[in-house]
């Protein structure tokens, strides 16, 4: 009888450790999976009568999504938005510009498409060039401007402001002069790729602000999905991923396509493409 309970206790303390190391085990596979995922916003306005729809991009820093950046046209295809906006960071400071231009020149054969700047295309030197390139592909670059298009038959006010490391005179006057052209009667987006500066945001009636830069946190605790660090916000940022209210409308912050541009790994934090709908 000793021997079985000894036999059978060995037995439990094999499964035991069999299932915690299977948990452990998955744990941290899913801690580093970086896999592109797709995610989805529905926001309700009525100023919109026919669904709109918004692939967001943002810091993609010319990471790699199979050839011909394959894996990530194939996911904007699939969502099937109206437009693409290209919301900063489509750059690296260091790596090689390719990956970039090759999602580019794919993707504004395919789509109207929308461009601001972000940090790192400031930091890189090369801005006055990308801005140049994106523009010979018919994307159109918003520069501390206001765009229009017609979706559905329904106008639509797209505004854009260069990321506040470009230079020039200060953010806030800047982002005082580009809502001064836009026509708050009619939906409005924002572009913009710092979600931080809501104080800025929130003086102006713009319907919807879309921002980046925060990388999702860089570092998510699973379960509770908190966000543990994001660049210009500091520990436990409010601002990394989703939709948040505003005074006047919302903001929703991508958590951004870099990958294997950053030396700190993301952790529960898989790289996206956001596609919001309105109606």
């Amino acid at each position: 009888m000793k021997i079985t309970k000894i036999i059978n206790q060995i037995k439990k303390h094999k499964i035991r450790s069999i299932i915690i190391l299977s948990l452990v085990l998955v744990l941290m596979i899913t801690a580093f999976d970086m896999r592109l995922k797709t995610s989805y916003i529905t926001i309700e306005n009525d100023k919109i009568t026919s669904p709109v729809r918004f692939a967001v991009i943002t810091d993609l820093h010319s990471c790699y999504y199979g050839e011909n950046q394959k894996t990530l046209i194939e996911a904007i295809e699939k969502a099937n938005p109206d437009a693409v906006l290209l919301v900063g960071d489509i750059l690296d400071d260091k790596k090689s510009d390719k990956n970039s231009e090759i999602f580019i020149e794919m993707i504004s054969d395919k789509y109207t498409c929308y461009y601001v700047s972000g940090n790192h295309e400031a930091r890189s030197g090369k801005l006055d060039d990308f801005k140049t390139f994106l523009k010979n592909l018919n994307v159109t670059v918003l520069t501390d401007e206001v765009d229009k298009i017609v979706i559905n038959g329904q106008t639509i006010q797209l505004a854009g402001i260069d990321d506040p490391s470009t230079g020039g005179y200060a953010f806030d006057l800047r982002l005082f002069e580009t809502a001064e052209k836009t026509d708050f009667e009619e939906f409005s987006v924002l572009l913009s790729h710092r979600p931080e500066l809501v104080e800025e945001y929130n003086k102006y009636a713009f319907d919807l602000v879309l921002s980046g830069h925060a990388h999702g946190g860089q570092w998510r605790l699973p379960f509770v999905d908190i966000s543990l660090i994001a660049p210009n916000q500091g520990l436990f940022p409010k601002y990394t991923s989703g939709l948040y209210d505003l005074q006047n409308g919302k903001i929703a912050v991508s958590r951004g396509l870099a990958r294997e541009s950053t030396l700190i790994p993301r952790i529960y934090n898989r790289p996206e493409i956001l596609i919001i709908t309105v109606e």
